[in-house]
């Protein structure tokens, strides 16, 4: 007798679980990870081989790019029980195999320091043959907040709107920050402030002198915090009148003083110029000095003059005198002086 088609149905289903039990399984169900920047994280690959997966052993991570229509990039291998990992050079020195020994049924990898870059989709391929086998898992690297700066803006006069602000130049999306005042014995803010958490901005309506003292913010992401401060002194407003009037006064005493400069320049530059033309009027009416040669002829000349109205008795006695020699001008002296010199040689 023939077994019911019901039974049949049950024993091929039996016997299909059965060979699925004997082939190679990826026992290993993580598939999405978030991790800091510069931590290190284990993407999970352990495996179970069948007797009946008799070909060599092959362990592949490869890294699936976000670009459909680039190819995946093969980054790690395990095959005849060699390790290479050369092939991704944005990961030498940070991509190796959890267990130094893959084919024990751990074919695991760790990344070492890893950076925002390192986000990506990664698959492990597990083959032996026949059997084959794969898992991709999401890897995420987050920035912390960091480099968080506090400021103030606006005046802080009473009665004035203050506004504290709060921004990190480093970290990833979503940033939260929130603000708190810190005093002894509590945290808590003004009742007229108003926080945006998702801008860092903490509006202080109407400030009073009790809002002084110090701020604390603190940003948040999903892998970290960071945090600064800032000191608020609220001060009562300031004299306007005064500063202006202040602000008049000194330009007006500026210029005062420039004045005053500018004159006492005019004035030496004038008295300077009155002196060169003083001593120039001086030297124009000073007679130049006569010269030898002129003075020479002058003598010459009033000597033949004196001869022309001798007599040839006379001439005797003058003709001694040398007439050749040149008279300096130590002979140039009165006309009365010459007269005695000639009248001298003429007395018998």
């Amino acid at each position: 007798m023939e077994p019911p088609p019901l039974v049949l149905l049950v024993g091929l289903a039996l016997l299909g679980a059965a060979g699925l039990t004997r082939s190679l399984t990826i026992t290993s169900a993580e598939s999405a990870f978030e991790k800091a920047q510069g931590e290190r994280v284990t993407l999970p690959c352990t495996f179970v081989l069948s007797e009946e997966d008799v070909g060599t052993l092959d362990i592949e991570w490869v890294l699936i790019p976000a670009d459909i229509q680039k190819k995946e990039e093969t980054i790690i291998l395990y095959s005849g029980d060699m390790i290479y990992n050369h092939y991704y050079p944005a990961l030498a020195g940070r991509l190796q195999f959890t267990n130094s020994d893959p084919k024990s049924g751990d074919g695991s990898v760790d990344i070492l320091n890893l950076k925002s870059a390192d986000t990506g989709t990664y698959q492990c391929k597990v083959k032996k043959a026949p059997g084959v086998e794969s898992q991709k898992i999401q890897l995420r690297v987050l920035v912390k907040p960091a480099s968080t700066k506090c400021s103030i803006e606006g005046s802080q006069e009473i009665g004035k709107d203050i506004v504290l602000k709060c921004a990190s130049q480093e970290g990833t999306p979503l940033l939260y920050y929130d603000w708190r005042k810190v005093v002894t014995g509590t945290q808590g803010l003004p009742a007229t402030s108003v926080l945006n958490k998702n801008t860092g901005e903490l509006l202080l309506k109407n400030a009073s002198k009790d809002y002084s003292g110090t701020y604390s913010c603190v940003a948040s992401n999903r892998v970290g915090t960071d945090e600064c401060s800032v000191e608020l002194n609220v001060t009562p407003p300031i004299n306007t009148a005064g500063v202006i009037a202040g602000a008049i006064l000194g330009t007006l005493l500026g210029l005062a003083l420039l004045a005053v400069l500018v004159f006492c320049c005019c004035k030496k530059h004038r008295e300077k110029k009155y002196e060169k033309e003083v001593h120039h009027e001086i030297r124009e009416d000073v007679l130049p000095p006569k010269s030898r040669s002129s003075t020479a002829r002058s003598y010459i000349g009033s000597n033949r003059s004196s001869l022309g109205s001798m007599s040839p008795s006379n001439m005797d006695g003058y003709s001694k005198t040398p007439y050749s020699q040149v008279p300096s001008e130590d002979f140039e002296r009165t006309s009365g002086q010459n007269q005695t010199i000639a009248s001298s040689k003429l007395d018998p």
